[in-house]
């Protein structure tokens, strides 16, 4: 059964080459969460069409990854092809959302919180972490 009862939701995306992390919103769009981290394989665009479904996606905020210096990041063109396939495929808004530091937050917050060794390594963990991070900076930033 569909979730999306008339609620919204914003998904936030954290993409990566292997890994592409996700996080949510709670239907009144007041806090983030770590949802799941999808492999970018094969699969991936059939396993976000099902899940942007089922929750209701409204809107997607999309980390940009801006370095220290203020240049961009390698990753900047292909998440830019990312971004245009986004558009096309689900016709919503997508942001993108300065993603600075947000790996880096995640992991300190799982090791501070995971007590098992095997968690806390866990990229794929960190990866909806910080996108969780990124959604929530965004939403206290319309607040």
């Amino acid at each position: 059964m569909s979730e999306s009862l008339n609620l919204k939701r914003i998904l936030a995306v954290d993409y990566g080459t292997k890994r592409v992390g996700l996080a949510l919103t709670d239907p009144l769009l007041t806090f983030a969460y770590p949802f799941k981290t999808l492999i970018n394989n094969k699969n991936f665009w059939k396993q976000l069409k099902e899940i942007m479904d089922e929750k209701g996606v409204t809107k997607i905020i999309l980390g940009y990854p801006v370095r220290e210096d203020g240049k961009e990041s390698i990753l900047i063109p292909e998440i830019n092809k990312f971004k245009e396939k986004l558009k096309k495929m689900f016709n919503i808004d997508i942001i993108l959302w300065d993603e600075i530091y947000t790996s880096r937050i995640a992991e300190k917050r799982i090791i501070e919180t995971r007590t098992k060794k095997k968690d806390r390594r866990d990229k794929g963990l960190i990866d909806s972490n910080a996108a969780a991070i990124m959604l929530q900076e965004y939403l206290d930033s319309k607040q």
